[in-house]
């Protein structure tokens, strides 16, 4: 009886542990315990075919009939898991590649208006910087799944393309810039300031680490001279939030939050803050919208696991996002709660590497990070509900009430000045024999932490924090 390769895992699972004499000696079935006889013949199963073990045909039949069909089955489920697979991974890839070439043709067209003298130095510095901001957001390219074949040459391909492109828009405009600043000498431009909303007594001097202008502002100042570039088409909502917000607008339920605007301002004149004046105002709720919304809850979580991100990370993390729900928060005012979103797909981006020069991302952290997405989506969806029934102004009242009672000396908030410069006299007196170089000049370390934390790196922000700098 020939026996399929297929079937022998399934026969030798089959086999008794413990066989007997019998069984040995070639007198029964090691599979039913039947005698062999004259009309019951004994097959050899091996090691050799006089020795070992033995089974009969019905019962070596009845193993090779269920591996087939196991087997049958196994083949089924694998052409079901790679449509399904396929179905997921095609779409992505070709979001991906179309980020890629938008990109590419981006950077092809700045490097052509850059050798071209059309338009004014200055501009082709902003045409680069968008650029830079484009290609900056191009998320890492998404893994295949293992249905598909690994070596995907089609990305690799068009990535390199695109490194190419940078590459020439980046020697083109630095050539023009040369020769302006040698011939022309460009003056200071402290109107910028307003836009960055500097400190005061700022130079007016600036680099690409104070600009962001977001993955799609390229193709919008390409188009101001003549040259369309086709944006790619942003990466979907999520099931989950694109059904939140759509709860939201087919809600008809009454202000979640009565009485707010009678309430709230009494509490925020307590903790130094005036409810009439929206800068503040809005710089508090953006602290109150990071902390609900990421810093609390699930993040804990995710902080104590072994993989997880440092103190210095989380600091510099949440200044980042500070900024990002301050200009969230501030464009809610024109175009709609929806504008929070900006923040969404930031603040809960598994793949993003967070601020201060960090490599660490949620991705690679070994606690499960859907119920931080959620947690994120959630408070972000509150507070535009909230803004949606009762107004821009309740949202921020609501967020800026909550980040003034428990966030009083956090950055963004007035008590951080004050808070800073505590943490200067206690920096001042400790022994910084071994701490990063950044703080040592403690003048230079007190003007970035009142004005970008952040910006004095994750490992000079976990050095303040081990030595409890702060408090």
């Amino acid at each position: 009886m020939h026996i399929p390769a297929y079937a022998h895992v399934t026969i030798r699972a089959a086999l008794p542990a413990v066989p007997t004499s019998r069984q040995v000696g070639g007198l029964d079935c090691c599979l039913c315990d039947k005698p062999f006889g004259k009309d019951l013949a004994a097959i050899p199963l091996g090691p050799t075919p006089t020795s070992g073990l033995f089974g009969c045909r019905p019962c070596l039949t009845r193993l090779v009939t269920r591996a087939r069909r196991d087997r049958d089955a196994a083949r089924t489920w694998d052409a079901k898991r790679a449509r399904e697979e396929s179905e997921v991974w095609l779409p992505a890839r070709e979001r991906h590649l179309a980020r890629l070439d938008g990109v590419r043709r981006a950077a092809e067209a700045v490097a052509e208006l850059a050798g071209s003298g059309e338009i004014e130095a200055l501009r082709v510095a902003w045409l680069l910087v968008s650029l830079e901001s484009a290609y900056t957001w191009i998320p890492e390219a998404p893994e295949p799944p293992a249905s598909v074949d690994r070596e995907v040459s089609e990305l690799r391909d068009e990535a390199f393309r695109l490194d190419l492109a940078m590459l020439t828009a980046r020697e083109a405009v630095a050539e023009r810039l040369a020769y302006h600043l040698i011939n022309e000498a460009q003056p200071e431009e402290p109107e910028m300031c307003e836009e960055f909303e500097c400190p005061e007594g700022c130079s007016g001097r600036h680099d690409s680490s104070h600009i962001d202008c977001g993955p799609d502002a390229v193709f919008d100042d390409l188009a101001e001279h003549g040259i369309t570039v086709e944006a790619p088409q942003p990466e979907p909502l999520s099931p989950r939030l694109a059904a939140l917000f759509e709860k939201a607008e087919a809600s008809e339920e009454h202000a979640p939050l009565p009485n707010l605007e009678e309430q709230a301002p009494s509490v925020l004149a307590h903790f130094g803050i005036d409810a009439d004046d929206t800068e503040a105002l809005v710089s508090a709720a953006a602290v109150g919208l990071v902390a609900a919304a990421w810093r609390e809850g699930p993040l804990d979580v995710i902080h104590a696991a072994g993989d997880g991100p440092s103190d210095g990370e989380i600091f510099a993390q949440s200044v980042d996002l500070y900024r990002r729900a301050r200009a969230a928060l501030l464009a809610t005012r024109s175009d709609g709660p929806e504008a929070l979103l900006a923040f969404v797909v930031v603040a809960s981006d598994v793949d993003l590497p967070w601020a201060g020069g960090s490599s660490f991302a949620l991705r690679a952290v070994s606690e499960p990070v859907a119920e931080f997405v959620r947690h994120v989506d959630d408070h972000v969806w509150f507070t535009a509900k909230v803004m949606r029934e009762q107004g821009w102004r309740a949202g921020l009242l609501h967020r800026a009430m909550s980040a003034a009672v428990t966030y009083p000396t956090h950055f963004g908030m007035p008590g951080w000045p004050g808070a800073v410069t505590s943490a200067m006299e206690r920096l001042a007196v400790l022994n910084r024999s071994g701490a990063p170089e950044v703080l040592t000049d403690l003048s230079a370390t007190e003007t970035t932490l009142l004005e970008a934390p952040d910006r004095l790196g994750v490992e000079a922000l976990d050095w303040i924090s081990r030595k409890a700098v702060f408090g």
